[in-house]
């Protein structure tokens, strides 16, 4: 079986840069700068995620409070509620989440709120820049698992930059459209093109 990314635990980094809530702008500034971020969670003393802390946020914060840089803390300036996904989360909603809140980036918790990962608009699009052979083959194995071993001997799958172009002959009982929907559900296929005839 071929397997693709389809959950947030796939893609996600586990290693990840965060800082205390009493972090001050400077050390907040330093560590977005240092690790080439432009947002980072904010923790508790225990790991759990209470915001995120942004460039933003930063120049809005001395822009609104006028105050010296060190008395300005990250849990000053963090946006609240931190938007979070968890591992298991489908790449849809990570990706959903990311749109609605004009976000680069994620926090990944557990269900405790424990901080376990971070996943980027980069991480999502990976996903849609795999191998086309792998693609076809993973397209072919869906074909296969979903209308049985027929479908791999009538049906010629080829993909170029994430589009699948399907040809031979339609499957018995299926319509066009519901076979595009299936091959569209497939992680990393960005379109379909049928070139299918009825089965005699």
């Amino acid at each position: 079986m071929i397997s693709a990314p389809s959950t947030v635990a796939d893609v996600m980094t586990h290693a990840v840069v965060a800082v205390g809530r009493g972090a001050d702008f400077r050390e907040v500034a330093d560590t977005l700068q240092r690790w080439r971020v432009s947002a980072v969670p904010v923790l508790t003393g225990d790991g759990r995620v209470v915001g995120v802390v942004s460039e933003a946020d930063l120049l809005t914060a001395r822009d609104r409070d006028g105050e010296r840089a060190d008395a300005l803390t990250a849990g000053r300036m963090m946006s609240v509620p931190a938007v979070t996904v968890h591992p298991g989360s489908p790449l849809n909603e990570a990706a959903r989440a990311m749109a609605r809140g004009h976000l680069k980036r994620l926090p990944v918790v557990d269900d405790e709120d424990y901080l376990v990962g971070i996943v980027s608009r980069g991480d999502l699009l990976k996903v849609y820049l795999d191998d086309d052979r792998e693609l076809a083959d993973r397209v072919r194995f869906e074909l296969v698992a979903t209308l049985g071993p027929a479908a791999a001997v009538n049906t010629d799958v080829r993909s170029e930059n994430g589009r699948i172009t399907l040809s031979g002959d339609l499957p018995d009982a299926l319509s066009a459209p519901v076979l595009a929907r299936l091959v569209r559900s497939v992680p990393g296929v960005v379109g379909v093109e049928l070139r299918l005839a009825a089965a005699a």
